[in-house]
């Protein structure tokens, strides 16, 4: 290799390693591909020699353990070749990493080895990202810092265990991807010392890699608007690990922040809701961060586009059957009340909780998509205009003409909710898709959580959390967090 070549090989493994301008790093190995590469940085408090001021020099020895890619059918030939000790080939490498005040960071050969920086040695492994990162101390010490982060800025978590000298992340590393560990420690005499780290996961398969839709479309929606994820294959329930890596890589934000969840639906469909309806004028974002996870075995995640929306006032129609009243208010105040009829004996409105779906300014409705027959004394063919749908299966709030005498008298429709045309204007004109429509005292079916639309509020808020395979004891993912915190978070703290 000529010096030029080995030159521009040490440039891009500094800026891999992200190496800022104010330290000195010194490269121990580098090479191209799958690779642990080590360099050891001047810890604070060090003079312009790397040594530590007034202090003789000090150095740790480091425990990195990394699961190995078996799959690769080279990993052998390269095993053999490379006449590793101790079986350490066949799924899980434990390197010795020798970090010292002196910048001497090395990959120590064995484990009784004590060799120095010029016979440091770098390991072209693939790492297995669904397996663990571990980092111990083989000696008496401790750990002060531990950060890791990929090449795009995401930092993964981790926790330090007590007493300081192990730690393990807590989050899945990504496929393909390039990370980089900062690791601060102390020797036993309490003298800093520092090593940067850096290695590359294995690539994920190009073919069948699990990815997500989600919804709503971007726009303005009302404050029960659901965030719904359409996987591109189902995720069995007997899987729950695999569950808990797909809810943990799709991330739901807002600000203001709110408290949230997700629920599987079935196999394939997740739905996100906040534990009350979201605040008015909120800003939510949504993304998703399966791409290069390691969802099963050798089960890997892809890119999926992003969403967000924007959440317009809180608008909520209540409607109580019994006293054929609709009450509609903004924001907490009442804005309106509409003499209402809904549906009578045999033909009950549902009660609950239900989001609007759409609306049309004209709808045929007929009473065979309900199941009445034609030519029966209740059967119905007619248009009608300004229809807020509430239900996939038919239910709407629209203007019904033909009953005005029995608004705000009786219930006499077939399971809708009717008002007069000038009413169902004004209500088609205020109303947006996410806001709340709710039926009280209707003696009708619960509305369905999932079936018939959006009824998740339906749900109370331990059922809701009961359909995460998290538990509603999850910790809050470092991404779900105020950007301020995320740095924060990621830097590890000893358990207590």
């Amino acid at each position: 290799m000529s010096s030029t070549h080995r030159a521009q090989k040490e440039r891009r493994v500094r800026r891999a390693l992200g190496a800022p301008g104010s330290r000195t790093w010194s490269v121990v190995a580098a090479v191209t591909g799958a690779a642990l590469v080590v360099a050891a940085g001047r810890a604070p408090g060090q003079d312009a020699a790397g040594r530590p001021a007034g202090a003789p020099d000090a150095a740790v020895t480091l425990l990195v353990g990394r699961a190995l890619d078996v799959g690769d059918g080279g990993i052998a030939a390269r095993c053999a070749l490379e006449a590793f000790r101790d079986g350490l080939c066949t799924g899980w490498r434990q390197q010795r990493v020798r970090a010292t005040s002196r910048g001497a960071g090395s990959v120590l050969r064995g484990p009784a080895s004590r060799e120095g920086a010029g016979a440091a040695r770098t390991v072209v492994l693939p790492t297995n990202s669904g397996g663990p990162l571990e980092i111990a101390l083989a000696e008496a010490g401790r750990l002060t810092d531990v950060t890791v982060h990929d090449g795009h800025g995401r930092y993964v978590g981790g926790e330090l265990a007590p007493r300081s000298r192990h730690w393990t992340n807590t989050e899945p590393l990504r496929a393909g991807e390039l990370y980089t560990v900062r690791v601060g420690a102390q020797d036993a005499a309490g003298t800093p010392v520092g090593v940067t780290m850096a290695f590359r996961t294995s690539s994920p398969p190009d073919e069948g890699r699990l990815t997500v839709e989600f919804g709503p479309r971007p726009g303005t929606y009302g404050a029960g608007q659901i965030v719904t994820a359409a996987l591109s294959r189902p995720v069995p329930a007997s899987d729950r690990t695999a569950r808990a890596r797909v809810e943990r890589a799709l991330q739901v934000t807002s600000e203001p922040a709110v408290e949230g969840g997700w629920h599987w639906v079935d196999e394939s469909t997740l739905h996100y809701r906040p534990r009350t309806y979201w605040p008015a004028h909120a800003e939510v974002h949504v993304t998703s961060g399966l791409d290069g996870v390691e969802v099963g075995d050798h089960d890997y995640g892809g890119p999926s586009d992003s969403t967000g929306f924007t959440v317009g006032d809180r608008i909520e129609a209540i409607t109580d059957a019994e006293s054929h009243e609709m009450t509609v208010r903004r924001n907490g105040k009442v804005i309106r009340t509409i003499p209402v009829t809904t549906g009578k004996a045999g033909f009950r409105t549902r009660s609950g909780i239900k989001v609007v779906l759409g609306k049309e300014y004209q709808v045929r409705m007929r009473g065979d998509s309900v199941g009445i027959k034609r030519g029966t004394s209740e059967f119905y063919d007619l248009p009608v205009f300004y229809a807020t749908r509430v239900t996939w299966s038919g239910e709407y709030v629209h203007a019904a003409p033909w009953s005005v005498a029995s608004q705000g008298e009786e219930n006499v429709s077939h399971g809708c909710t009717g008002m007069s045309t000038a009413e169902a204007a004004w209500f088609f004109q205020t109303v947006r898709e996410g806001d709340i429509v709710q039926v009280v005292n209707s003696e009708g079916e619960p509305m369905a959580p999932f079936e018939n639309g959006f009824g998740d509020w339906n749900l109370d808020w331990r059922a809701w959390q009961a359909g995460s395979a998290l538990g509603s004891d999850a910790p809050v993912p470092a991404a779900a967090l105020p950007a301020v915190a995320r740095h924060t978070a990621s830097r590890l703290r000893p358990l207590t």
